[in-house]
């Protein structure tokens, strides 16, 4: 028999190894893009930035002060709740939205406040002037309607108004006692 020779496997040179390069820095763009989307601590001083004139001009139609007519003021909160209280005596739920909603029950008169502060919210968040202006009055009318359904005058309120005056809102939230009905409601002690 004849032998087979066996061939043997022959050793490859060793791979050089490829030099490793050095990471590339972040091009200037990439780092201010970054940092842009981070939170900047206030003792930190800050580059101004130079705000092109068109969009100035943008927001001032959104954030321009709004001017009262001459008859306006807040006495038309009164007002607005002596209308709501006549309403509700009357008691014509046919005719009165307002007689309508509180003759529901508070708890519709609370949902429907509740309604129409979320409104208020998403349009706030989305700089609508008009539409944050118009749900301002539609939170402001069913605050008035809430008052009324509570038995509540606004000289009530605006006695806690002037009382909070010139009081840090720290130290006057952490001196009210915390709500034991809500606390209830909500089935929890994680109020703020």
């Amino acid at each position: 028999m004849a032998k087979t020779a066996k061939v043997s496997k022959t050793a490859k040179p060793a791979k050089t190894a490829k030099p490793v390069k050095a990471a590339k820095k972040p091009t200037k763009n990439k780092v201010a893009r970054k940092a842009a989307k981070l939170p900047i601590p206030a003792n930190i001083p800050v580059e101004k930035v130079r705000i092109p004139k068109a969009v100035l001009r943008a927001e001032a139609a959104h954030l321009k002060p709004l001017e009262l007519p001459e008859d306006g003021d807040a006495a038309v909160l009164d007002r607005l709740w002596t209308t709501i209280e006549s309403r509700r005596m009357a008691g014509n739920a046919a005719t009165s939205h307002s007689a309508r909603l509180i003759a529901r029950g508070t708890q519709k008169v609370a949902q429907k406040l509740g309604e129409e502060a979320v409104e208020l919210v998403i349009e706030a968040v989305a700089r609508n002037r008009p539409a944050t202006i118009s749900e301002s009055a539609d939170v402001l009318y069913h605050l008035m309607l809430l008052l009324v359904d509570a038995g509540i005058t606004p000289g009530e309120v605006w006695a806690e108004l002037r009382r909070r005056e010139g009081i840090s809102g720290i130290a006057e939230k952490a001196s009210r006692p915390r709500p034991k009905a809500l606390l209830a409601i909500a089935q929890t002690t994680k109020l703020p």
